[in-house]
């Protein structure tokens, strides 16, 4: 990173270069569809995708949320 590299500049080189890096990874995964090669059930398929969309899910969560902060327990009185 360049001592002039704003913070805008990091974040599309960073989110860029993990995206596709994701994005390859999925492709990498659709490969083991081929059932000549593999052997897999539907509930297989259903608990690799349903973990993918969890951590989607977490990950998307984290870029809408307005309150970083950790909330506060609190009684009613």
């Amino acid at each position: 990173m360049s001592n002039t590299e704003t913070k805008r500049d990091k974040f599309v080189r960073i989110a860029e270069a993990r995206t596709n890096k994701i994005i390859s990874m999925v492709q990498l995964l659709g490969n083991c569809a081929n059932p000549t090669s593999y052997e897999y059930t539907e509930k297989d398929v259903s608990d690799i995708f349903g973990a993918i969309e969890k951590e989607l899910k977490i990950a998307k969560m984290k870029f809408t949320s307005v309150d970083d902060k950790p909330t506060k327990f609190k009684l009613e009185r």
